[in-house]
């Protein structure tokens, strides 16, 4: 009997190492599992790097890097030692295995992992999915019926370089320079509660940013518990990548016990209360980042739940979906959820896929997972919203063109008539594209 096209083999999960790397030789276990020691040694320039990896890399690589960060980046360098570790986790890197890492591959890119004809689709624009045009109040998005997206802030514990809202979120770069909040907090998110008491409709809001583990936890309590005294408010959802990135800190007493208390009062209102957090590939997930995802769910959320972002090079095949789920589901107690089409944004070109190849991917992934634990893969189409990725209504598959639709307006849209008959356009990365296709985008690009 042939084989199975995939295997399924459970690997529990394992810390890596640190002291492989020589600037971390004499780290403690007590130090590691400190959030304040992880911030403090957070790496955020090529001076740093160097120190933590001593003479394991090649000069090449750190020229790759400052050409990059100086010519494409659209994210500055912030890396936590928890998410460095988990880069060839497995054994002491060396040149060629960190160039090949996946986790390496979209948290800390190199000029030569970019597209070099097309770093950027031609339709690639800063804020994709229209977030910053769709502000309610400040960092308030109102973009579908019943749901906002509030942005708390504009900092996260570490800086991917796929960042989809790399508009606003980070330090500015040679390349971008970055938007700006201007309210104060308190200022900001009083504008929030007052829209939610003035918009009933509403119901669900999630909390994001940056990344929520950046507020001060007095200031996020603060701001949940007046989404809980809001009546209409039925679901809140926090959006931490630091949940595996910086398990630490939401492993610290004060946090622990600030999210028992959200939760009690949340499950006394007849309130969902979630946290999503973002894992892209199986060697992300360790012991700490289980931990931490498990006390959540002791001290009373709901749920915890994951929303990926396919990327070629990390995760674009079935294999490393399933390895990342099956260590989600089985191994942190993290629910897949959804795993994004990566955004149109600069510089991207060479982690997108095309629509065709994340149709294939939802395909082959089915019948592995528990139904509901196999994650849906969604197109966020610019004016349209989340779709999964076989709702598309047509597909010039030789021009990259993919054809959507919708069933409400956005906040945008409130007085026009033809909102919901519009077919919008999705554009596939111009290199997947057949020759004739590359030839005709070429032809616009110099017709423009």
């Amino acid at each position: 009997m042939n084989g199975q096209p995939y295997e399924y083999q459970r690997r529990p999960l394992v810390e890596p190492d640190w002291t492989r790397f020589p600037g971390w030789r004499d780290v403690t276990t007590a130090q590691w599992e400190s959030a304040q020691w992880q911030r403090v040694n957070c790496v955020k320039n090529i001076k740093q790097l160097r120190a933590v990896m001593g003479d394991l890399l090649d000069d090449r690589f750190y020229v790759d890097l400052e050409t990059d960060q100086q010519r494409l980046a659209t994210m500055s360098m912030l890396l936590p030692p928890q998410m460095l570790n988990t880069m060839v986790p497995d054994r002491t890197p060396d040149t060629e295995s960190f160039y090949n890492d996946p986790v390496r591959r979209y948290m800390l890119p190199v000029a030569t992992d970019r597209h070099l004809e097309w770093p950027s689709h031609p339709h690639a624009t800063r804020d994709s999915l229209h977030e910053h045009d769709m502000w309610v109040a400040e960092g308030l998005t109102h973009r579908y019926p019943t749901k906002v997206l509030a942005e708390l802030l504009s900092t996260c514990p570490q800086y991917c370089g796929h960042c989809t809202r790399m508009d606003l979120v980070g330090n500015s770069t040679p390349t971008v320079d970055k938007l700006r909040l201007s309210l104060k907090p308190v200022d900001r998110y009083d504008a929030h509660l007052a829209y939610l008491k003035a918009h009933p409709g509403v119901r669900d809001v999630v909390v994001s940013g940056g990344d929520v583990a950046n507020v001060p936890w007095k200031q996020l309590e603060a701001y949940l518990m007046g989404l809980l005294s809001v009546p209409t408010v039925r679901d809140i959802r926090l959006a931490t990548k630091a949940l595996m990135g910086l398990p630490q800190h939401w492993l610290l007493p004060e946090v622990v016990e600030g999210m028992q208390r959200v939760a009690i009062t949340a499950s006394r209102r007849g309130v969902n209360l979630a946290v999503h957090t973002h894992v892209n590939h199986v060697n992300s997930l360790t012991p700490l980042v289980a931990k931490a995802a498990q006390t959540l769910l002791e001290v009373g959320v709901r749920d915890v739940r994951n929303q990926g972002v396919l990327m070629r090079g990390v995760n674009a095949t079935t294999s490393d979906l399933l390895d990342l789920c099956f260590g989600l589901q089985g191994e942190a107690g993290i629910l897949p959820y959804y795993f994004y089409m990566c955004d149109m944004i600069p510089n991207a070109e060479h982690w997108r896929v095309p629509v065709w190849h994340a149709q294939q991917l939802q395909h082959d992934m089915m019948g592995y997972l528990p139904g509901y634990a196999t994650p849906r893969i969604v197109c966020d189409v610019p004016f349209v919203g989340k779709r999964w990725v076989h709702m598309l209504t047509d597909y010039d598959r030789e021009h990259g063109i993919s054809y959507w639709t919708k069933n409400y307006r956005t906040s945008l849209e409130a007085d026009d008539a033809e909102a919901l008959s519009k077919q919008h356009a999705y554009y596939d990365p111009i290199d997947t594209l057949p020759e004739s296709g590359q030839a005709w985008w070429r032809k616009q690009v110099a017709d423009d």
